[in-house]
């Protein structure tokens, strides 16, 4: 297990709206509940679950118990979750009635409930503007800066398009301020992902190889194994590889890697400094030989149903479960570099990773050969490439030119290596249970900005006007995607980085 040096002191009620769902059970009690075995959590701390459902106290509390002998691999005597579940307590409740809200701050009048709230809004965005109105409306909600404070962490979609975006802002700014609204993205909560800022800047050797003099391309991937399992047909119908993956996750991504040093690491300058990317963030340029855009969606095979087989997917559905993208960053360090993102459903390998790959040196001085044991191969010059792992097998990666241990002066690939499992035996915490711990202490730097939320979806804007004819290409499950997806790389002899 992790070792936590963060505690937090102060007494605090945390508040889950929608708490009978699917990631209420999968993610946040069992993150929570690692966050109190681990002594992060005093025990001034309570959790609220409210929801329409008609349960009791323990009722709610035999639900996530179950839950995370589940989720978390509990031992049947292990006496820290019944400790745990001593805390959790039950609200029914319906979102759109204003004394559900009432009764619930009675609660915190009659009950000496911890007077710090954190309010967890696990709903879908057309409830946002009933919850966050009744939240105020009821006095939960409490000033910016005030004692007790309060928070409220939003789920992703933040809109599926820029006047959606806009809208859902304006809504939640009308009840809350900025500086207490936590917009979360799951995959800022990743290891690797944090460490992509530890790297680049506290590491001297490689800041300034970071920019368009050094590096050819970068390419982002956030690939998966999985098609419509669950029963997320409908929702994935509507929303499609560009929305659902590249607005938040890999965007987020490539901020981070490619962005200028902050002033420092609190929260407003790293965030000042992703907007300053996405300002900049543009579709490229379009040719015939080498389109900016590929979108595919998955066929079926003897196996597996093609994506418009699956349940509650319309037969004759056009959505991407597929789509690669050639962008380009117009600032000064990064003008004339492709960065390439890929992103799709079924596809061979679960991965999450950013390749950036240097340029070739000017002057090819020695053989290349690839080896397998002693018969060796010449071939081209391979560059070298930095690689963040983002999941699975946490890491980072950068492969080098090495002489070859031999009587001649050959060089081939190797990894430098630097892997999470191969230099801690610790588990590395689950994103939730950092973005949750960020959340409690007020650490926005992880948590999306509203101009962000709104630079994002602007730039999807653009892809989306500009490919109205994006007709998604058939691909085989269990490939790496549509093969019109080569044609987007400007030099096809680097090609996809598919290990």
């Amino acid at each position: 297990m992790i070792t936590l040096d963060v505690q937090i002191e102060e007494p605090v009620t945390f508040v889950i709206f929608g708490a009978t769902g699917d990631l209420t059970r999968r993610k946040l009690i069992p993150a929570l509940y690692t966050l109190f075995k681990e002594g992060a959590l005093t025990s001034g701390f309570s959790i609220i679950g409210f929801a329409r459902r008609d349960y009791t106290d323990e009722t709610f509390c035999q639900l996530m118990e179950d839950a995370l002998r589940e989720h978390c691999r509990i031992p049947v005597d292990d006496p820290s979750l019944k400790a745990f579940c001593a805390h959790l307590s039950y609200h029914r409740g319906d979102i759109s009635d204003p004394t559900a809200y009432t009764r619930l701050m009675q609660r915190f009048n009659d009950e000496a409930l911890p007077p710090n709230r954190l309010f967890y809004l696990s709903i879908t965005p057309d409830l946002i503007e009933t919850a966050t109105h009744n939240l105020c409306e009821s006095g939960l909600i409490t000033p910016a800066g005030g004692s007790p404070w309060s928070r409220t962490v939003v789920e992703k979609p933040f809109g599926h398009d820029l006047n959606s975006a806009q809208n859902l802002n304006r809504i939640l700014l009308e009840h809350i301020d900025e500086s207490q609204i936590y917009r979360i993205d799951h995959y800022l909560g990743k290891e690797t992902v944090q460490n992509i800022l530890s790297f680049r800047f506290a590491n001297t050797i490689f800041e300034p190889v970071f920019n368009r003099t050094y590096v050819d391309h970068i390419q982002i991937t956030a690939a998966e194994t999985v098609g419509m399992e669950s029963g997320r047909g409908a929702f994935y119908d509507k929303t499609g590889a560009l929305r659902d993956m590249v607005a938040n996750h890999l965007f987020q991504l490539l901020c981070l890697v490619t962005m200028e040093p902050p002033d420092g690491l609190e929260a407003k300058s790293i965030r000042n400094e992703k907007m300053k990317i996405l300002r900049a963030l543009a579709l490229a340029s379009s040719t015939a030989d080498h389109p900016s855009v590929c979108c595919g969606q998955y066929a079926g095979t003897e196996t597996a149903p093609a994506f418009r087989e699956e349940e509650r997917v319309a037969p004759d559905s056009n959505t991407e479960t597929f789509i690669a993208l050639r962008m380009e960053i117009n600032n000064w360090r990064w003008a004339g570099v492709p960065v390439y993102l890929r992103t799709g459903k079924n596809l061979a390998k679960k991965t999450t990773e950013i390749s950036v790959q240097f340029k070739t040196p000017p002057l090819s001085l020695f053989q290349h050969v690839a080896c397998k044991g002693d018969l060796c191969d010449l071939t081209g010059v391979e560059p070298n490439t930095l690689i963040f792992r983002i999941q699975p097998d946490e890491g980072i990666f950068l492969q080098v030119s090495a002489k070859r241990p031999s009587m001649q002066l050959v060089v081939e690939s190797v990894d430098m290596d630097f892997s999470y499992s191969g230099k801690w035996d610790k588990e590395l915490p689950e994103a939730y249970e950092r973005l949750l711990l960020d959340a409690l202490r007020g650490d926005s730097t992880l948590f999306t900005r509203s101009d962000e939320v709104e630079a994002e979806w602007e730039v999807i804007d653009t892809i989306f006007s500009g490919t109205k004819e994006c007709s998604p290409k058939p691909y085989p499950s269990g490939s790496w995607g549509p093969m019109e997806a080569d044609a987007l790389l400007i030099n096809p002899s680097n090609g996809w980085k598919n290990e």
